[in-house]
């Protein structure tokens, strides 16, 4: 019997949680095997990312084109996010998880530092003032603006830059077999992270925090299968094979709390979906800046859970305003595990609301992560596939080469 790569990682994710509940002290040992893994596909996404743009700009796409599929994408984004925000907070409203629960300042726990967030301090930090400094690093946002003009320019040049546009091409399959070896080593991986996330922080701490997770979970389930679901019927995604090439980039995502981890096999299977390869290599890492649908649906939960649990009656105008700062503020959130709650205690503290409240969440937080993270790609793989069917690209057409 041939077992896909999928159910090997289903098999590992199961055999993950039961060393945790196990042999707890032997799953804590385990990150080094998890934390390789994430290495090894931190290493893809640059080069990966280089080469496919500049690819899909000088070889197969144009600038107007490009500069169009921006346009497309950001308000996309806006829309969605925007969407997320509010439901999160009409269901914080509606459920009350943090109501009844007393929240007491902490002195033990350790409190996430943040940065004042602007508009200007987020466009500056856009562009790279080293394209190397920006890949080792893992800026994608930097690496997306410097490759998208690096490409635009060997468009504008024409035959003299053949040479660096073929060899592009050549980097970024060599970087899919990569990323298909570096795959093989997915289920000891995704295996050794659930073992360390349940084997840390075991199920107890469910009991005290269960209700605000369960809120979480059945807000993104809501979002995922009414918003999500009514777009790609709008915009008429194909429904199955949409879900064939999303499944595995979901439950690496789900599994290591890391939209990185998942990038390089989304960026791969979204283009045998049949959407275009520049609109892939630009729509895809962009979104891991600016649509984050279910971090902005967790921060908008998070923060009223965290005003109900300090027994603080926040007015509706005070958590629209805070909606729109989360709307700002979340578009600098990185790609890794546990980010958001920078932003989380950043917005806390501009509310006067009490960050000791972050501590309070910090139990479950590798939970919710697991959820908001997973939704962030699937919501991101979604968008590339829109823009796609706005740009004219029959998706139902490359269904049927696929047969």
């Amino acid at each position: 019997m041939n077992i896909s790569s999928t159910t090997w990682i289903f098999i590992a994710m199961a055999i993950g949680i039961a060393l945790g509940v196990v042999a707890p002290e032997f799953a804590a040992t385990l990150s080094p095997v998890s934390n390789i893994f994430l290495r090894l596909i931190k290493s893809i996404i640059a080069p990966l990312l280089f080469a496919t743009l500049v690819y899909g700009i000088a070889g197969s796409g144009n600038p107007k084109a490009m500069g169009r599929i921006g346009v497309k994408a950001i308000a996309y984004f806006e829309i969605v996010t925007t969407i997320a925000l509010f439901l999160g907070l009409g269901i914080a409203n509606l459920v009350q998880p943090g109501a009844g629960m007393h929240l007491q300042p902490t002195q033990t726990a350790e409190i996430p530092q943040h940065a004042p967030t602007t508009i200007a301090g987020i466009l500056e930090h856009t562009f790279p003032a080293s394209i190397i400094d920006a890949m080792a690093k893992g800026e994608v946002l930097q690496i997306v603006v410097f490759t998208f003009l690096f490409g635009t320019a060997c468009a504008a040049i024409g035959t003299k830059a053949k040479s660096v546009v073929d060899f592009c091409e050549s980097l970024a399959e060599v970087m899919f077999r990569y990323t298909h070896y570096v795959m093989m080593l997915a289920p000891f991986g995704v295996g050794a992270a659930i073992a360390v996330t349940v084997g840390s922080k075991g199920f107890t701490v469910l009991f005290s925090l269960g209700k605000l997770v369960l809120t979480l979970y059945v807000a993104e389930v809501i979002f995922v299968v009414f918003v999500l679901g009514a777009v790609i019927m709008v915009t008429k995604v194909p429904m199955k094979r949409f879900y064939e090439a999303v499944k595995e980039p979901w439950v690496i995502a789900f599994s290591t709390a890391s939209s990185e981890a998942a990038l390089p096999l989304a960026l791969e299977n979204m283009e045998k979906f049949g959407v275009p390869k520049h609109i892939v290599a630009f729509v895809l890492p962009t979104g891991y800046s600016f649509n984050l649908d279910g971090t902005t649906l967790y921060l908008s939960v998070a923060s009223i859970f965290i005003a109900q649990a300090a027994n603080i009656q926040l007015s509706w105008q005070t958590q629209l305003i805070m909606m729109l700062t989360l709307m700002l503020t979340s578009k600098g959130v990185a790609g890794v595990p546990r980010a958001a709650l920078v932003i989380l205690a950043g917005t806390l503290a501009a509310f006067d609301l009490p960050v000791e409240g972050v501590a309070v969440i910090l139990g479950v937080d590798a939970l919710m992560d697991m959820a908001r993270t997973s939704v962030n790609v699937l919501g991101n793989c979604l968008a590339t596939a829109v823009v796609a069917r706005w740009e004219g690209v029959d998706l139902k057409e490359a269904e049927q080469k696929a047969a």
